[in-house]
């Protein structure tokens, strides 16, 4: 799910300002967290939802500028207050993690994309307003960024996830291409498996694409940080296309090289 699944496209420190580490790692703090609410343990279902309820009443809480003692909401709090942060993306993450709770199959693309709005794209949103960025075509490059970038992670993590009785790939697309999920349950990629992630991943290589002016038209440090996190979706997509197995037996990530060539594209 999504707060774990930035691993690929991490927000490097000392590229961030200092004047705002504090939220963003207060923001990380209440993402990561209510993640693992909803994906980690073995609580059942019910309390599962019951704590992420309770999350959406500390925001609540928030909202009628009453104090919290919760750990994770106490420098929330600070942030939004100090930076006039919306609500808004704080309840729609916490909204993905509850669906992850009870939704584990995605009938067509358009639920999957409902998914993404919810989970990831939230982040981009958040990060764009501590910059002071309002601008609508950045909050829209931003959202097709980050939306790409949940779905390659939903590639790269085919395997991870249906061991978690969770598939985030069309159903209508899996019986298209006549996927079963004794097929993936078994890394089996004969038949038309390549066919399918080939589909899968240049849908998200055109999204990645159409957000990606954004990263030239930032400037400073968030401009860097950001055509770096391109560069790492383009490589992932990169090796997923070289070998469409490779989700069951060789996840691909982003190595040590990897990160020093991006960096050096993204400079120059």
């Amino acid at each position: 799910m999504p707060v774990d699944h930035y691993e690929n496209f991490p927000v490097a420190s000392w590229l961030l300002p200092k004047r705002l580490r504090q939220p963003v790692e207060a923001i990380y703090r209440f993402a990561r967290s209510a993640d693992d609410i909803a994906d980690e343990g073995d609580a059942p279902a019910a309390t599962r939802l019951d704590q992420l309820a309770a999350y959406h009443a500390e925001l609540d809480r928030i909202e009628r500028g009453e104090s919290s003692r919760h750990p994770v909401f106490v420098p929330l709090a600070a942030a939004i207050r100090d930076y006039a942060i919306p609500l808004s993306p704080f309840r729609d993450l916490l909204s993905a993690f509850a669906q992850d709770v009870e939704k584990t199959r995605y009938a067509n693309f358009g639920e999957i994309m409902d998914y993404c709005r919810r989970s990831a794209n939230p982040v981009g949103r958040l990060m764009l307003h501590l910059y002071g960025d309002r601008d609508p075509r950045h909050l829209a490059y931003s959202d097709a960024i980050c939306s790409s970038l949940q779905l390659i992670n939903f590639l790269q993590d085919i395997a991870v996830d249906y061991r978690k009785d969770r598939i985030y790939l069309p159903q209508d697309e899996l019986d298209a291409h006549r996927i079963s999920e004794t097929q993936i349950a078994q890394g089996d990629t004969r038949g038309l498996w390549h066919m399918m992630m080939h589909k899968q991943i240049e849908r998200a290589r055109k999204l990645l694409q159409a957000g990606a002016p954004l990263g030239r038209q930032l400037k400073g440090r968030i401009g860097l940080e950001l055509r770096v996190t391109i560069l790492g979706g383009e490589t992932i997509l990169r090796k997923l296309h070289a070998d469409p197995g490779c989700v069951f037996h060789n996840r691909p990530v982003l190595t040590k090289k990897d990160w020093i060539v991006m960096l050096g594209r993204a400079i120059f």
